[in-house]
């Protein structure tokens, strides 16, 4: 048995590497470690494509916006690199996708110390002031639990990946199994599926690649300036106090920032390539508006349908890939029985304090906090790398003060001799 832990982070995508760093560059000891079921860091290797880039800032890395200072920045993996300069004069705010998994590679692997890899918590218990993990075969004790575990394909109902069916996030890893295919099919019309319809394009010059989507085009990103405040910290505040009705209002103004649209210079991209294959009388991209996917089969067979006019086209597909984002993973299922001691809205959603914390019953004396799945309360950033920086300063702040807390409880009192 280990001694007691500060705070337990499970999973180690970018959220809980920065709160590693926040641990690492704090000024007094804090005794933490994380525990991730994969070998290695890895943050959406499948969608790694050799010219996608981030689409936000590189200033909103893993420490800047809480520690401007900090040796772990983008800028200072740069200098490492020996790319310092290079990328100055690039003038360019938007790293690439590859570019930035790399930075965290190298951040990742400056706190490996705090780190269990291929460690996966398979129970979560509470004990005395805080929790006690099975992970992998070590038993751990803990006064906090940060829990990061990502996210979770989204696929329609009834579909299921196999040899001829995927989800994007395996694209890179399962693209080297195709053979001079004849059909591919996208569905989706966000970042994703564009990018994945370009890179099918490039990839086989003699496949038709189809795109189907429920949209009458793909619609741009608005990242203009001031519709970027809602990724500010201080929009954090705004949103955990409005009531419910206008953060429904928020959420639906701005789903646009990130949810189902494409940057312009793509959508810009897929058009001058439809354009270009009419003039030369060869049409291989095929971009289906307005239509859905139907009587999807096992081996590929599947058919276009017409949202409009209901007209339909079948497609024998060698592959068919749904771009169709993600959702939170569930905590509940890792927490077990815990679960029934985190209180929920009317909703049935978990209520959360401002540091991110899960209300609990009063027979839980340690504090579980969410990096992901808070949308509903501290809106569009939850699980997004814009506000990272700066949450995993308030976590790591709200759990200090829970320990020193808890400390000063258990401590002996001392009698006053009369």
């Amino acid at each position: 048995m280990e001694p007691v832990l500060d705070l337990a982070g499970i999973g180690f995508g970018p959220s809980n590497l920065a709160l590693a760093i926040a641990v690492e560059e704090h000024e007094l000891p804090v005794r933490a470690r994380f525990f991730e079921r994969q070998p290695r860091f890895g943050w959406h290797r499948g969608m790694l494509l050799e010219d996608a880039t981030m689409q936000v800032s590189f200033l909103k890395d893993l420490v800047t916006l809480r520690n401007p200072t900090s040796g772990f920045s983008f800028l200072c993996y740069l200098r490492d690199r020996g790319r310092l300069i290079d990328f100055v004069n690039h003038k360019n705010l938007f790293p690439l996708r590859k570019e930035f998994h790399d930075y965290f590679e190298w951040a990742a692997e400056r706190v490996g110390h705090h780190v269990s890899y291929g460690t996966e918590v398979s129970e979560v218990r509470a004990h005395d002031d805080g929790f006690e993990l099975t992970a992998g075969d070590q038993r751990v004790r803990t006064r906090n639990l940060v829990l990061a575990t990502g996210l979770e394909a989204n696929l329609p109902d009834g579909i299921e990946t196999g040899e001829r069916i995927w989800h994007n996030k395996d694209l890179l890893t399962r693209v080297g199994t195709l053979t001079d295919p004849r059909q591919v099919v996208v569905v989706g019309a966000g970042q994703s599926a564009a990018e994945a319809v370009a890179f099918f394009h490039d990839r086989f010059p003699g496949a038709e690649v189809h795109g189907v989507f429920a949209r009458y085009g793909y619609s741009p990103a608005d990242d203009s300036s001031f519709a970027n405040r809602i990724f500010d910290p201080a929009a954090v505040d705004d949103f955990y106090a409005a009531p419910e009705e206008v953060k429904r209002k928020l959420m639906g103004y701005h789903a646009n920032t990130n949810y189902g649209v494409v940057d312009g210079d793509l959508i810009e991209e897929l058009y001058r390539r439809v354009y270009r294959e009419k003039v030369l009388g060869r049409q291989r991209l095929l971009l289906h508006n307005t239509s859905k996917l139907t009587d999807v089969t096992p081996d590929g067979r599947c058919a276009v349908e017409s949202l409009a006019g209901g007209g339909r086209l079948p497609i024998d597909a060698d592959v068919i890939v749904y771009a169709t984002g993600y959702r939170p993973a569930n905590p509940s299922r890792l927490l077990g029985g815990l679960a029934d001691e985190c209180e929920r809205d009317e909703q049935g959603r978990l209520k959360v304090t401002r540091d991110y914390r899960v209300v609990t019953g009063e027979g839980i004396r340690g504090g579980i906090y969410l990096q992901g799945g808070t949308e509903h309360t501290h809106g569009i950033t939850s699980s997004l790398l814009s506000n990272t920086a700066v949450r995993v300063g308030e976590i790591l702040d709200s759990v200090l003060r829970r320990v020193q807390q808890q400390v000063a409880e258990s401590a002996p009192k001392l009698q006053t001799v009369k």
